[in-house]
């Protein structure tokens, strides 16, 4: 009956697990490719489980699209020191990208440069 228990137990530690790393997968992001796209904040979405920067940038065309940046937890960031002030709304900022894969205008967050120099993240 232990063994039966104990392999019960395995198995479904096992399920969980991979059901738990399938949500934190990046897949999505092409990780070896670096996008600079200069716009304009939008929002910044300082929640769980993960914080948004959303940033309005003109394309080719002149017309303002939107892109939403995901990051860390804020749990994580606040350990960094950004706070929910960290992206003031209709501040001109020059983000780094890790590109979503299937061309929606996203990505993973790399790092931020501001106008005045200041940077967040990775900004090497």
């Amino acid at each position: 009956m232990r063994s039966l228990v104990a392999t019960a137990l395995i198995v479904a530690s096992t399920l969980f697990a991979g059901i738990a790393l399938a949500h934190h997968s990046d897949a999505m992001f092409e990780r070896e490719r670096v996008l600079e796209l200069t716009g304009t904040v939008k929002e910044f979405q300082f929640t769980n489980p993960h914080a948004w920067v959303q940033v309005d940038v003109k394309d080719d065309k002149g017309e303002v699209v939107e892109w939403s940046f995901e990051w860390g937890s804020p749990n994580q960031l606040g350990r960094q020191g950004i706070r929910p002030s960290s992206f003031p709304a209709d501040t001109e900022v020059t983000i780094r990208t890790n590109p979503m894969r299937d061309g929606t205008p996203g990505g993973a967050f790399i790092g931020a440069k501001f106008a005045d120099g200041k940077t967040i993240g990775r900004w090497d």
